[in-house]
């Protein structure tokens, strides 16, 4: 039997008082949509159809070819909205799972028990529920005597028996396509809001003698719906709990899960070592038996086995195996480490490949470079890759030494073995296994310096005297 899939992402969002759109908004590196297509997908729909309205083509650029797309474009109600999909799916037979784009904390494994239950007991819908303590501001589940889910009724309609009800609707709903769509038909306006509830058409069905059923999830953040930048937080600090505690489960060691930060796609091999303040994100893959923090910021780089990283900002880097980076360095995009590297602290590299045992240990900046192996660099050397117009490449050989506080004039080549002397300024290629000089000879004037204090101090004398 088809399963299809029915987002509604058509809502402006008002609450959240952000020029951009509410299901956009990210959880964990992840827009909100993009975490409930994850949901859909792991559960193997079939269609999707986002229902978008304020902010279409932003939603639609993000989700791509992922789902199909149905305007919802004058904003009257979540039951309309739903009807949007009628002309992708109205005469489907199948199941269709009718979810919220603002809920990102959907586990795959309730949907998929849903979706099952449903199956089973040949029901015409079932729907998630949740048991609250304060239900306030969201839609009560009114049973029947025998315990059957009879209608759902919206906050702003409850009666005072109704709104001490505790059972609340989590908005995410499965029902038989072709029921689900002949309700529609029927659902009308006439409540506080004007407005065409979706909800409604649970009532419907039960009217009609249909089975109504309801899954009712124990954990308590499935059921958030984000509406406001309260709400986006409580998911973030759910997500980031989930998360973390899914890479503890597979043997990586958080030493403070509270203040580490992880995002949905990164990938950590065991017996890693996240110490606090450590934040990773998009696609990062760290291997196995590294140490990572504290206070470090690793996004879109790939790191290899056994590295340590201490304070440190990388972006868009590949880390080869026992390397350490930090503390306090910045591997900026292209920056490609073999093995054994060392960069150490207020190192910068950029858009550089440095090869097997290099060591970049203090205070300096190697961009658009090609770093031979076993290369020395002292510290506070640069490569000038930039002369106002255009980059270029700095490139040296395997075992070249460069002395403190050397400038390597792009485009220059150095050959192997080659050894720059410390404070020289370079602007031709160097040979293999040449020293090269190239700073002023050093003169000294004897006895000039008492000379010079005499004279600023009588310079200092006049000043105050005038």
């Amino acid at each position: 039997m088809q399963l299809y899939g029915i987002v509604l992402a058509a809502g402006q969002g008002k609450r959240m008082k952000s020029k951009l759109y509410k299901v956009l908004h990210p959880v964990c590196g992840k827009p909100m949509v993009g975490h409930v297509l994850d949901v859909l997908d792991a559960v193997q729909v079939d269609r999707k159809v986002v229902i978008v309205g304020h902010g279409a083509e932003a939603v639609q650029a993000y989700l791509g070819n992922r789902a199909e797309f149905a305007l919802q474009a004058e904003q009257l109600g979540t039951g309309h909205a739903v009807a949007m999909a009628k002309p992708q799916l109205g005469e489907e037979d199948g199941i269709t799972v009718v979810i919220c784009g603002d809920t990102p904390l959907i586990r795959p494994d309730s949907l998929e028990a849903m979706i099952g239950l449903h199956r089973e007991q040949g029901a015409a819908a079932t729907l998630m529920s949740a048991d609250l303590d304060v239900p306030r501001g969201y839609g009560r589940i009114v049973r029947s005597g025998q315990g059957d889910v009879e209608r759902i009724v919206e906050q702003k309609d409850c009666t005072a028996e109704e709104d001490a009800i505790r059972e609340i609707n989590a908005g995410t709903y499965v029902f038989d396509n072709r029921k689900l769509f002949a309700a529609l038909e029927k659902v009308t306006n006439h409540n506080a809001q004007n407005e065409y509830y979706f909800t409604d058409v649970i009532g419907i069905l039960r009217a009609q003698g249909e089975k109504v059923l309801a899954y009712c999830t124990s954990d308590p953040s499935e059921w958030i719906g984000v509406n406001d930048r309260v709400a986006l937080s409580e998911a973030e600090k759910y997500m980031r709990e989930r998360i973390n505690q899914e890479h503890m489960r597979n043997g990586v060691t958080v030493i403070d899960p509270a203040n580490t930060y992880i995002e949905k796609e990164v990938r950590i091999g065991a017996d890693t070592v996240l110490y606090p303040g450590t934040v990773l994100r998009g696609n990062t893959v760290i291997g196995q038996d590294c140490m990572v923090g504290p206070n470090s910021e690793i996004a879109d780089s790939t790191i290899g086995d056994g590295v340590e990283i201490k304070h440190s900002v990388l972006a868009e880097a590949t880390v080869g195996d026992n390397c350490t980076v930090g503390p306090f360095a910045y591997l900026r995009p292209g920056a490609k480490l073999a093995g054994n590297v060392k960069i150490g602290d207020f190192v910068e590299i950029k858009n550089s490949f440095l090869d097997e045992g290099v060591k970049v240990s203090h205070l300096s900046y190697i961009g658009d470079a090609t770093v031979g192996k076993n290369v020395n660099v002292g510290c506070g050397s640069i490569t000038v890759n930039y002369d106002g117009f255009n980059k270029h490449k700095t490139v040296i050989g395997d075992d070249a030494f460069v002395g403190s506080n050397v400038n390597l004039i792009a485009p220059v080549t150095i050959g192997k073995g080659a050894f720059l002397v410390a404070g020289s300024t370079i602007t031709n290629d160097v040979p293999d296994n040449d020293v090269a000089i190239a700073r002023e000879r050093q003169t000294n004037k004897a006895g000039y310096a008492e000379k010079l204090r005499n004279r600023f101090k009588t310079q200092k004398e006049n000043k105050k005297s005038t």
